[in-house]
């Protein structure tokens, strides 16, 4: 039987031909047309072109479906779409908005009571056993300038890193090394310092950038020049907490290097372990300090 279209005579609708097989997706159609990899015949609305001839659209989206899609070196599927960075920025911009009204002012916006509640107090986590401000600090902002510098650094570095990352090795690189900023204030900051804004988690991932840069044996002059950068603002500038950024930046690098240094077998194992274990780290830090305290 022929593989090329056949023309019915004048006339003649191709669904009356006898001496033709039907479609396999559409009964009533006649056809002299099959596909090249299942060799069903199929009429031309239910073929698709491929490197040699035509394939049915049953075994197109079967070898989608198998495909493989390209994983990057931390072992995660690429994806250029970023939706753990907008998230986190939203969630933020939110955060502040909703302290502003609150206080009744953009530039005073850590009189609220959310705030209140929320920020790095060292004296309340020890005091009144509130661990969330370890964590909840983190989403806080003293005014919309120290917001804007925060995001706009979230943003270029998520935007680089959560497509190489994976939106979950993302997550946790980004909120463990939150933890971390947090932590280290509670470890060696004073008791009544209050303490608010993303940079710990924003310092993680400058940890994760360089680490990432040496993994893939780049120049790591860039990576190195920020993160130095950033550091003599920090030891500069007045009002920074120099002790969350570097806790970000210590933890962030840490787990990061245990992802994308994991072993290629039970990759996804090793990689939860070097998370969980940092968390279980900051945490037990975390109590030994509330022991000295109270």
């Amino acid at each position: 039987m022929s593989d090329s279209p056949i023309s019915p005579p004048p006339g003649e609708p191709i669904g009356a031909r006898p001496d033709l097989p039907v479609c396999v997706r559409h009964p009533d159609r006649a056809t002299g047309l099959r596909c090249v990899r299942c060799d069903r015949p199929a009429c031309p609305e239910c073929l698709r072109e491929a490197s040699v001839g035509y394939q049915c659209v049953d075994c197109v989206n079967q070898g989608r479906a198998t495909v493989r899609r390209p994983r990057t070196f931390v072992g995660a599927e690429f994806s250029q779409r970023t939706v753990v960075t907008p998230v986190l920025i939203a969630v933020n911009v939110l955060m502040y908005a909703i302290t502003a009204v609150q206080a009744g002012s953009l530039m005073r916006n850590q009189v609220s009571p959310l705030f209140f509640e929320f920020v790095m107090w060292t004296g309340q986590v020890a005091g009144a056993g509130e661990w969330w401000r370890l964590v909840t600090s983190g989403f806080l902002h003293y005014g919309p300038v120290h917001l804007a510098m925060n995001m706009i650094a979230l943003y270029v570095l998520g935007r680089d890193l959560e497509p190489v990352f994976g939106k979950l090795r993302f997550s946790a690189v980004y909120l463990v090394s939150m933890l971390g900023g947090g932590v280290a204030v509670y470890l060696f900051g004073g008791v009544n310092t209050l303490v608010a804004g993303a940079s710990g988690a924003v310092y993680g991932l400058m940890g994760a950038m360089l680490v990432a840069v040496l993994r893939l044996k780049l120049n790591p002059g860039s990576a190195l020049g920020v993160i130095g950068l950033n550091l003599v603002l920090s030891f500069t500038l007045p009002g920074i907490s120099l002790l969350g950024h570097l806790g970000g930046l210590v933890i962030g690098a840490a787990v990061t290097a245990g992802l994308v240094y994991a072993p290629a077998q039970k990759r996804d194992n090793w990689q939860t372990a070097a998370v969980a274990g940092a968390f279980v780290l900051l945490v037990l830090l975390a109590i030994v300090r509330t022991g000295q305290l109270v």
